[in-house]
């Protein structure tokens, strides 16, 4: 087992149990973004969809991962860096959604763009999602 993984579920307060590790590790062995489904699949039959959804959630909640809207309404997630930490995600980068094979990458070096509201207004969140083709599909 990764010490990696013991050592995130640790420094964020986090019991170390299987579904956790599991999961975290099917995150460390990707380069893109997972749907619920992508992780339900590669989890084989040894955990249920509550477990999964709930892990998630947790995930998200400690800046473990951060989510990723999609046009159609669903969620993937991708692993943070290190500067996330519990309720202050800083993943301020764009994601890449392939149209071809759907995949969804994060662009870690393309920086989203300041975004300026009128007065009295605060961001809690900007999201930038490029469709088209990646590299794979061109």
């Amino acid at each position: 087992m990764d010490t990696r993984i013991i050592d995130t579920l640790k420094r964020n307060q986090l019991s170390v149990t299987d579904s956790r590790k599991k999961i975290l590790e099917i995150f460390l062995d990707q380069q893109t973004a997972l749907a619920h489904a992508d992780i339900e699949l590669q989890s084989g039959e040894d955990f249920d969809r509550v477990t999964i959804y709930r892990t998630l959630q947790t995930f998200v909640e400690k800046g473990i991962i951060h989510s990723i809207p999609s046009a159609d309404n669903s969620v993937r997630y991708a692993l943070c860096k290190d500067a996330c930490s519990e309720g202050h995600h800083h993943d301020n980068h764009v994601h890449f959604m392939c149209d071809t094979c759907l995949t969804t990458y994060c662009l870690d070096h393309v920086i989203v763009p300041t975004v300026a509201l009128p007065e009295g207004f605060q961001v809690n969140q900007v999201d930038v999602v490029v469709s088209g083709k990646c590299l794979k599909c061109s």
